[in-house]
């Protein structure tokens, strides 16, 4: 094993991997039973959707959910990690049609995902004419994303799974939204949603492409109407930021796009074409109807009026998106930097005017007009941040981020400084509201809602913001419920890391009501009108609570039909009688005790781990649910979350030809090195840029730790007692402590560098120490090692101990107590300083840049400890040098006293305090060997005293674990 190459150690790691998976499930070690005399942990994932193969996108969170799992096993818990696969929803049915109707890039696309599971390409042709039926598209893929979890050594409860189309999960959803509408949070009405122009219903988050990375959120402009000069028309200009109205100079529109003049409530309105079919969509109950249509060229050198009586040209600007909001904007170049920077290009080329029949010179007094201040901001604030990015052009890509930093400055800090009595001195956010108020009241303006971005259904469907009538909501304004949940965010519920809590706090603020039906859709039918489907993010908030049934209801092989409302309520709220279930449905009374035992055991979720973009949405719907149907001894404890990966400093994505599926890691590369690599490349709340050369550089790593095992395996575990094994034993064992106390935090990659690599460090330390002899230590601590690793590599950490004679499973084992090892905090620090001595004598030889024979270590004296002590106790220097004059007989050496003092003062170190002289002065005696070998010098080891007494220059210089150096 030591002889091969690291290409042959990657296939022996793959080929340990499968062996270990076969082993675990043979002996199902990931399906624990209720123990009351256990402490139970009970973990969860988001369940995938199944519309195709995941990537390892999706790897890094249900990693991290897996590395959770285990070490909550080796600290003792009774861990309950399931799964499951969420197929409801549009998304399938829309591939599956496209299918149907040989969509070609479709076809192309879905060939090359059974591929990376079906090699015959006979059969995969006749798997991907089965997707025409969704129910088994949604079903091949939940089992192979089954079999890449389990190639991953994931150590899920398998017994449990289900998907979110079987019957059995729908009479659960049944009784869920049953319960919802008896307390009253479900009710029909109108609401703006996003709605797919393809499709005509409602589409949630699950149902827009990318929408689980890139949230798809509803914003409210304010459309303000611009009269035009000569007409009945009025321009409609949308805008985020309606107190900015106060500095506007101009209009801006898009030359090359097309838009229409709209009758709209007796209004004649001018907007592009694209937003009046938003426009339509948004105002249902009105009658809105195209009178004309014309180029946005046709607009330009034209004057509008204000609301507040300003005059303004239109003129011509690229950036003007037709598909946002109205299509057109005016221009507050003072805050804005698409503005300003809009306004200096057509300042520069004066020729882009000539082109359409007016005088260039006439932009030249359309000037900024400065309306906010900011503290530090002098100049105009969009001029400022514009010049700071060096952006010269309004095509440029970072005025987005631009806009946000001007936006966000303003938001917390601008103040209007106009001379408008109604507006002057007030706060941006405060302008910004009074301003819409009077605007709409006066009738001078109107709501107008877009998107954040642009968006599309999974099936290819333009993605709007319309009003739905006589649409079915789940209201989660109610003021009792929103009570509920603050309580649970606010006062309960941990978030990890916990910069994101305000994210959570924020959400549940503005969250309203939510369409949580669809007409059509795989999923489960609104109990009381079957016409509708129930949402697919609006089915999968509560779904944990199946998990602790489903191997029960499955076992028991009980039939849909028996699982009515009465049995959920019974098992889940302890709401009726079992005896009298029993009679209804046939099921036994013990059988449903035992369903309501593994309930009451397993529930609350402890511990919930998934991805950031999911607190918008997903994460915010689990907490109202629970906190509605639930006690608040069964609402959730523990949320965790982790950022996105990117790959090579890029996005992800299918057009970038960038994404690796999970399929090809443990084909490609190994579980243990995705494992260890997405463990230890970020923090939770870091995003992880996936790079080879860094996955070469892990694959190194793992490949010199089995060598250093292996080359163990025959050898027998001993540590001596001296000052080195002693260091070696006590560092060590607070390595145990501290890689368990990092993981407790969720400190994932923290936990993994002194797991891992403080310990590889470790032993080379040791080995410099003593010599090949190190291998006796590490075989000794081997097992304890191997148990602290097995969280993040399980297949190698098995395969290593079973090759060191270990027996049975590490993945339930227990955690080090660390109690086999010295603790000695004194041998640490001294041995340490040892290290830090050489790299001294080194930089000492460097400067002499001259050869050298032998260098002398001086050892300062008790008394610098003891004037560094009392100086630690708050006594003033006459103090402790009266104190030490007549103890030590320093007569005449008071300056070095101070000296002392002062030194230590500029850079006090606690650890000197947990040594004496004495130890300090026998370690350095013990190591001259070592020294001599590390400096190539001879090594005299003399206290301060005698090296004073000897003439040693600098001899005083020594201080406590700074031991002065004499090179001759």
């Amino acid at each position: 094993m030591i002889t091969l190459d690291k290409k042959d150690f990657l296939e022996w790691m793959r080929s340990i991997e499968a062996k270990w998976q076969k082993k675990w499930k043979e002996a199902g070690v990931f399906e624990p039973k209720v123990e009351e005399s256990k402490v139970k942990y009970f973990l969860t994932v988001p369940y995938p959707y199944t519309n195709g193969p995941l990537h390892i996108g999706h790897g890094r969170t249900y990693t991290i959910g897996d590395i959770i799992a285990r070490f909550k096993r080796l600290t003792g818990y009774n861990v309950l990690f399931p799964m499951a696969f969420h197929i409801t929803g549009t998304p399938i049915i829309a591939i599956s049609e496209r299918i149907a109707n040989k969509d070609a890039k479709t076809l192309d696309m879905y060939r090359s995902y059974i591929s990376y599971y079906i090699e015959d390409r006979e059969k995969v042709e006749e798997i991907l004419e089965s997707f025409k039926d969704p129910l088994k598209l949604a079903t091949f893929f939940a089992e192979k994303v089954q079999s890449d979890f389990e190639a991953l050594g994931y150590s899920i409860d398998w017994r449990r799974k289900f998907h979110t189309g079987e019957p059995i999960y729908n009479a659960f959803v049944t009784w869920q939204y049953n319960r919802l509408r008896q307390l009253g949070v479900v009710a029909k009405g109108e609401h703006m949603v996003t709605y797919c122009l393809l499709h005509k219903q409602p589409e949630g988050e699950d149902d827009i492409q990318d929408a689980d990375v890139n949230p798809v959120e509803i914003l409210e402009y304010t459309a303000i109407k611009f009269k035009l000069e000569g007409s009945e028309s009025s321009l409609l200009a949308s805008t985020l930021r309606p107190e900015t109205l106060l500095g506007a100079t101009n209009i801006w529109v898009n030359p090359e796009a097309e838009y229409v003049i709209v009758e709209f409530n007796g209004e004649r309105l001018i907007i592009s074409k694209k937003a009046w079919v938003k426009l339509a969509h948004q105002h249902v109950e009105s009658d809105i109807r195209i009178l004309g249509e014309l180029k946005g060229s046709e607009l330009i050198g034209k004057t509008v009026e204000s609301p507040l009586g300003q005059k303004l040209l239109v003129l011509p600007a690229a950036f003007v998106d037709p598909d946002n909001a109205t299509g057109i904007v005016y221009s507050e170049p003072s805050d804005a930097p698409y503005d300003y920077v809009a306004l200096i290009e057509l300042k520069a080329n004066p020729h882009l005017l000539e082109a359409y029949g007016m005088d260039a010179r006439i932009v030249e007094n359309i000037n900024p007009i400065k309306i906010i201040e900011v503290p530090g901001i002098a100049d105009h604030h969009a001029k400022a941040v514009v010049e700071k990015y060096g952006i010269t052009s309004q095509l440029d890509d970072r005025l987005e981020e631009a806009t946000r930093e001007v936006y966000r400055e303003q938001f917390y800090n601008g103040k209007l400084i106009v001379d408008h009595p109604d507006f002057k001195g007030l706060s941006v956010p405060e302008a910004r509201e009074k301003m819409k108020k009077k605007l709409i009241s006066d009738g001078k303006a109107m709501v107008f809602y877009e998107l954040n971005r642009r968006a599309f259904c999974r099936g290819g469907g333009e993605i709007i913001v319309a009003k739905i009538r006589d649409q079915w909501f789940i209201d989660y304004s109610v003021p009792w419920w929103k009570d509920r949940t603050r309580n649970l965010i606010n006062e309960r519920l941990e978030i990890i890391p916990p910069k994101y809590k305000k994210a959570f706090q924020d959400v549940l603020e503005w969250v309203e009501k939510r369409p949580c039906a669809r007409k059509r859709g795989l999923g489960t039918k609104l109990p009381w009108e079957p016409d509708w489907i129930i949402e697919s993010l609006s089915d999968s908030t509560i779904y944990m609570a199946f998990y602790t049934i489903a191997h029960k209801i499955r076992e028991y092989r009980i039939p849909p039909e028996k699982l009515i409302p009465a049995f959920f309520d019974y098992v889940f709220l302890g709401e009726g009688c079992a005896e009298e279930i029993s009679k209804e449905t046939g099921i036994p009374v013990e059988l449903i005790e035992e369903m309501r035992k593994e309930f009451n055991y397993w529930y609350p979720v402890d511990h919930r781990h998934t991805g950031i973009p999911h607190i918008s949405n997903h994460l915010t719907f689990y907490l109202f649910h629970h906190t509605a149907i639930f006690p608040e001894d069964k609402w959730p404890r523990i949320i965790s979350l982790n950022e996105t990966v990117i790959r090579e400093g890029a996005k992800m994505s299918k057009s970038k030809g960038n994404v690796i599926p999970l399929r090809d890691i443990a084909r490609n590369y190994s579980a243990d090195l995705f494992r260890f690599y997405i463990a230890s490349a970020a923090s939770l709340d870091s995003v992880l840029d996936w790079k080879q050369k860094e996955i070469e550089l892990v694959l190194d790593g793992l490949y010199r730790f089995t060598n250093i095992m292996l080359q163990a395996r025959s050898i027998g575990g001993e540590i001596p007692s001296d000052f080195y094994g002693r260091w070696f034993a006590s560092k060590f064992r607070r390595i145990i402590s501290d890689s368990r106390k990092s993981m407790e935090l969720l400190e994932v990659r923290d936990y993994v560098q002194k797991a891992f690599y403080h310990v590889m460090n470790l032993i080379e330390q040791y080995r410099d120490l003593v010599g090949e002899n190190y291998l006796k230590a590490v075989k000794y601590i081997s097992k304890d090692w191997l148990i602290m690793l097995n969280p993040v590599i399980p297949h190698l950490t098995e395969e290593l101990n079973e090759l060191l004679g270990g027996s049975g499973f590490l993945s339930t084992s227990e955690w080090p107590t660390g109690s086999r090892y010295w603790e000695d905090e004194e041998s640490e620090i001294l041995v340490d300083s040892l290290f830090a001595l050489v790299e001294d004598v080194k930089k000492i030889l460097e400067v002499l840049k001259k050869p050298a024979t032998k260098a002398v270590i001086i050892v300062a004296p008790e008394w610098k400890r003891e004037a560094l002590k009392l100086y630690r106790e708050g006594k003033g220097i006459k103090s402790i040098i009266e104190e030490l004059k007549s103890k030590y007989n320093l007569r005449g050496r008071e300056l070095e006293i101070v000296e002392t003092v002062q030194t230590f003062s500029k850079n006090p170190n606690e650890d000197v305090f947990k040594t004496s002289s004495k130890r300090e002065y026998e370690v350095l005696e013990y190591s001259v060997n070592f020294l001599e070998r590390k400096t190539g010098l001879k090594i005299e080891v003399l206290w301060e005293d005698e090296a004073r007494a000897r003439g040693i220059p600098r001899s005083e210089k020594a201080q406590p674990l700074k031991p002065a150096i004499y090179v001759d």
